[in-house]
């Protein structure tokens, strides 16, 4: 007794001198208790108590991580370069030079498996390979973490757990269905394959294109294109329309005319002084097509009239620089000019900053979107209108001496 005594007074003791260490022991038991407590869901999608154990035994959560809700630190930003980069520096003419070059290669490869694929879902095999190369570098890049881990740890303690919760479960699902997990490797956010797909995706879209039995998003180029292909159709995608045209905006332009709200006809954009980057000429039956205005530098960088494949693409990664960098590459494997306009250099403000920002626009009435640190088209679109009523320089940018201007006048 005096001997359980001593060890437990010596565990206590170390506790005192080493309280970071015993906290971290009590959340790794929280998390077992937590993980524990999902067997009766994972059970009810078919899992067995065999897969459930191998892949839970030892699972640690991974603190690591961004855009995690951990008491007491302070709150990391997902890591995802099109949320924390400027355009400049997201959207570089090496990148696209190079990853269009191989593009065009693989467009040689693999031309009659896109063509078929086109031919079943309506998206272009340029915008298949674009997808391909921004996610993964066309399979070059190896992504860095155990997907298990990954989704137990946002569904732990994650901003969205919730939405990870069933992600989880359905990573569980497909080692039960024979995914080695060896395979399983994803980013921060749990996505995997060629093309990035969430667990839920890889059955809601995933297609065995190349008909061996099984659909095989990480080795497959076939498969895992087609599963891309797949998921933009069932978002919408309209086959035979563009998604954007980049133009020359009129000199001293409105920049809160970039509203996502103001659709006119490209043919009416064009009556209003707007032209086609590099003297292009719009094929006619898009100028019946609706397009609003986007100006993701602000006035800093190249305007574009895009249209609603563009969101279907955005729907695929909510990002608008994801997005251009999709189009724009997409284009690219097939016409070889870069944008015309160059990306000017603008600072892009932290997280906390545009947060902030936001929040104050939303009590002026001026912004009524999500509040969550990116300068997205809503962001600056309410930013503009902030610029216009207080008599300030009129660039529909985000920056720090607008916050200023706002902090030092709340009306």
């Amino acid at each position: 007794m005096r001997r359980v005594c001593a060890a437990g007074l010596a565990i206590v003791v170390g506790c005192l001198w080493i309280g970071t260490a015993c906290r971290a022991h009590a959340a790794d038991a929280a998390f077992q208790q937590w993980v524990q407590s999902l067997w009766p869901e994972a059970q009810s999608l078919g899992v067995t108590r065999a897969t459930f154990d191998g892949a839970t035994k030892g699972l640690e959560p991974d603190l690591s991580l961004p855009d995690l809700a951990v008491p007491g630190r302070v709150q990391t930003p997902p890591g995802q370069p099109e949320f924390v980069q400027t355009p400049a520096d997201y959207l570089k003419e090496s990148s696209f030079d190079r990853l269009a070059g191989v593009g065009r290669k693989l467009l040689n490869q693999y031309g009659a498996t896109l063509r078929r694929i086109e031919g079943q879902f309506g998206v272009p095999p340029t915008v298949l390979l674009a997808i391909w190369g921004r996610e993964t570098d066309f399979g070059g890049y190896k992504l860095p973490h155990d997907a298990i881990r990954v989704l137990a740890t946002q569904a732990y303690t994650g901003r969205r757990a919730d939405f990870f919760h069933n992600e989880f479960l359905t990573a569980l699902k497909m080692l039960e269905d024979g995914v080695p997990r060896a395979q399983m490797r994803s980013s921060w956010g749990g996505a995997m394959g060629l093309t990035q797909f969430l667990p839920s995706e890889f059955y809601a879209y995933g297609v065995d294109f190349d008909a061996d039995g099984r659909v095989d998003i990480w080795n497959s180029v076939p498969d895992a294109l087609a599963s891309a292909a797949k998921q933009l159709a069932a978002k919408g995608w309209q086959s035979n329309k563009p998604w954007a045209y980049e133009v020359r905006v009129p000199p001293n332009i409105d920049c809160t005319l970039a509203d996502p709200d103001r659709l006119l006809t490209l043919a009416e954009w064009m009556k209003h002084s707007f032209v086609l980057a590099h003297d292009r000429v719009p094929r006619p039956e898009d100028l019946t097509e609706k397009a609003s205005l986007l100006l993701p530098a602000g006035v800093y960088g190249p305007g574009f009239l895009i249209f609603r494949n563009y969101y279907v693409i955005k729907d695929y990664n909510f990002s608008d620089l994801y997005v251009l960098f999709v189009g724009h590459l997409s284009d690219r494997i097939a016409d070889p000019r870069p944008f015309e306009k160059p990306w000017g250099q603008v600072t892009q403000l932290r997280t906390a900053q545009l947060e902030e920002m936001q929040k104050r626009l939303t009590a002026l009435g001026l912004y009524n979107d999500k509040l969550d640190g990116k300068a997205g088209m809503k962001t600056r679109l309410a930013l503009g209108a902030y610029q216009k009523a207080n008599g300030l320089k009129l660039d529909c940018w985000p920056t720090a001496a607008v916050l200023s201007h706002m902090q030092a006048n709340s009306r």
